[in-house]
């Protein structure tokens, strides 16, 4: 493990369009300049650029944002590694978000059943 805490869960994803870097930031645990890096890096992550140069994410960014993190971080990719991982196996990374999504999913609904029980 590289820093100790990495591996906490991450908070459960709003039901929005868009996102802000500082949004994703505390939605991903990663700092606002590490998401400009890596979109610099993995050309599989472009958000949405409006005014002033700001930039909105949406949803898929945000997974694809927590897949990043996961290889980087949790697995011990390099930059390079992860890149590949990520341009290899599409069927392999297509199971890897559609399970990101289910979990997302899950989440949402017991939360929803939560606020239902009360």
């Amino acid at each position: 493990m590289l820093n100790p805490g990495i591996e906490k869960e991450l908070p459960a994803i709003p039901a929005k369009r868009y996102f802000t870097i500082g949004e994703v930031s505390e939605l991903c645990g990663v700092k606002p300049h590490v998401l400009r890096y890596w979109e610099q890096e993995f050309e599989q992550l472009k958000p949405v650029k409006r005014r002033g140069n700001r930039r909105y994410y949406q949803r898929g960014d945000v997974i694809m944002i927590r897949q990043i993190r996961s290889l980087l971080y949790e697995q011990g990719f390099t930059i390079g590694g992860a890149r590949q991982q990520l341009d290899g196996d599409s069927a392999h990374d297509d199971i890897n978000r559609s399970q990101q999504i289910i979990r997302q999913v899950r989440l949402e609904l017991e939360q929803v059943l939560h606020v239902l029980k009360r």
